[in-house]
């Protein structure tokens, strides 16, 4: 009998302007700490909202718009994740300041950042420089910083941002998630064959890796 456990693999197809896309990558990390699970975990690109311009959009305003949420059913969703955040010790500091961006060159920078052994450390440096400090993360300008604020070399940042060079990657990736017919996000795989979708909650995606684990006995 083999009593090594093997390593599941964990694709998670994600943006970081998607709140419950902060919230399930957290209760996903308390179930496997949690189940002492050895794991992989690898990001991939979504875009919330390809067609959105430079210059972002006020939030309430965006909410309404593409939602039709009214400003009690956006101020109830508001409590909602944020009581969802503080479960699983991140804070959402939602404001008047708060903008939706176009993320595609967020996406080119954490391609880049994969190939420096980094991905995972910037995608929660983007989480929170999104949510908590209402950073705009349509400027390359700031998102070289956040990189450099992880470690990562700013001119190179700036300069993958300022040449698009990853933009034909990160295209081909989304493509391909969406040929998987993944249309939402959270979208959490779990050996490339079992499909999660959404923040599940600790509990759920503990009994999930348990499910999984017996699968493989």
């Amino acid at each position: 009998m083999n009593t090594q456990a093997k390593t599941l693999e964990i694709d998670i197809v994600s943006d970081v302007v998607c709140p419950w896309c902060i919230v399930g990558y957290r209760q996903l990390a308390e179930a496997l700490e949690a189940s002492g699970t050895p794991h992989e975990i690898r990001w991939h690109p979504f875009e919330l909202n390809p067609a959105m311009p430079p210059e972002g959009q006020d939030m309430e305003e965006h909410l309404v718009e593409k939602y039709g949420l009214t400003k009690a059913q956006s101020d109830e969703n508001v409590a909602r994740l944020s009581d969802a955040g503080s479960s699983v010790g991140f804070e959402f500091r939602f404001g008047d300041t708060m903008r939706m961006h176009n993320t595609f060159n967020v996406h080119q920078l954490l391609h880049w950042a994969d190939q420096q052994g980094k991905k995972h450390e910037l995608k929660q440096a983007l989480f929170t420089a999104h949510f908590q400090a209402h950073k705009n993360l349509s400027d390359i300008a700031v998102l070289a910083d956040i990189a450099a604020g992880i470690g990562l070399e700013r001119e190179t940042a700036l300069a993958v941002l300022e040449d698009q060079r990853f933009a034909e990657a990160v295209r081909e990736a989304e493509q391909f998630w969406q040929g998987q017919g993944i249309n939402s996000v959270p979208a959490v795989i779990f050996n490339q064959r079992h499909l999660v979708s959404g923040a599940q909650g600790v509990e759920n995606f503990t009994s999930i890796l348990k499910q999984l684990a017996e699968m493989k006995e």
